[in-house]
C-alpha cells in the first residue's frame, strides 16, 4: 500500500516545466489501471451482464417449457396410441375369432358339399350299374330268344310237310276269319 500512495505522492513531487515522464513502479501502476477497469467495467457492464444473464434465463426457461410442452404432447399422443393399439389388438382378435369361426364354417359347407357331391356320385354309378345290368339282361335275353326262335323254326321246318303246313294255315285262317266277325 505504500507503493501506491508513494506513486500518487511522486506524482506530486513532478516538476510543473512541463515534463512528461512514466511511471516505472509496475505493481502501483498495475492496481490503479486494474481498479480503474473494474470500476468501469462494473458500472457499465452490469447492466449487459445483466442483460446478457437475463437473456439466458429467459432462453432456460422457454426451453424449458417448451421441453414441457412437447413431453406433455408426446404424452398425449402416447397415450392415444396406446389406446389406439388397444383398439386394433381388440379388432384383430375380432377378426381372428371371426376368421377362425368363417374357415370352419367354410370347412363344414365344404364337407357337406363334397359328401352331397360324393352321395350323387354313388347315386349316379349305382344307377350306371342298373343301366348296364339290364341292358346285358336285355341282351342275353335277345340272344335266348333269337336261338330259341331259330331252334323252334328249324324244329317245324323239319317236322313240318306240306299236309300239315296246309292245316295250320287253315286253321290260323279260321280263327282270323272268327275274330273279324265278332268284331264286326
Amino acid at each position: 500500500m505504500k507503493n501506491v500512495t508513494d506513486s500518487f505522492v511522486f506524482l506530486g513531487y513532478w516538476p510543473a516545466a512541463g515534463s512528461f515522464g512514466f511511471n516505472t513502479n509496475i505493481f502501483a501502476t498495475n492496481l490503479i489501471n486494474l481498479s480503474v477497469v473494474l470500476g468501469v467495467l462494473i458500472f457499465f457492464g452490469k447492466g449487459v451482464l445483466s442483460d446478457l444473464l437475463d437473456n439466458r434465463k429467459q432462453r432456460i426457461l422457454s426451453t424449458i417449457r417448451n421441453s414441457e410442452e412437447l413431453r406433455g404432447g408426446a404424452i398425449e399422443q402416447l397415450e392415444k396410441a396406446r389406446a389406439h393399439l388397444g383398439k386394433v389388438e381388440t379388432a384383430a382378435d375380432e377378426y381372428r375369432v371371426n376368421g377362425y369361426s368363417e374357415i370352419e364354417r367354410k370347412k363344414l359347407t365344404l364337407i357337406n358339399s363334397t359328401s352331397k357331391n360324393l352321395e350323387q356320385l354313388e347315386n349316379s354309378k349305382n344307377q350306371t350299374i342298373q343301366f348296364e345290368q339290364q341292358r346285358a339282361i336285355n341282351q342275353v335275353r335277345q340272344r335266348v330268344f333269337q336261338q330259341a326262335l331259330q331252334g323252334a323254326l328249324g324244329t317245324l321246318n323239319s317236322c313240318l310237310n306240306s299236309e300239315l303246313h296246309l292245316r295250320t294255315v287253315s286253321a290260323n285262317i279260321g280263327m282270323l276269319t272268327a275274330m273279324k266277325e265278332k268284331t264286326d
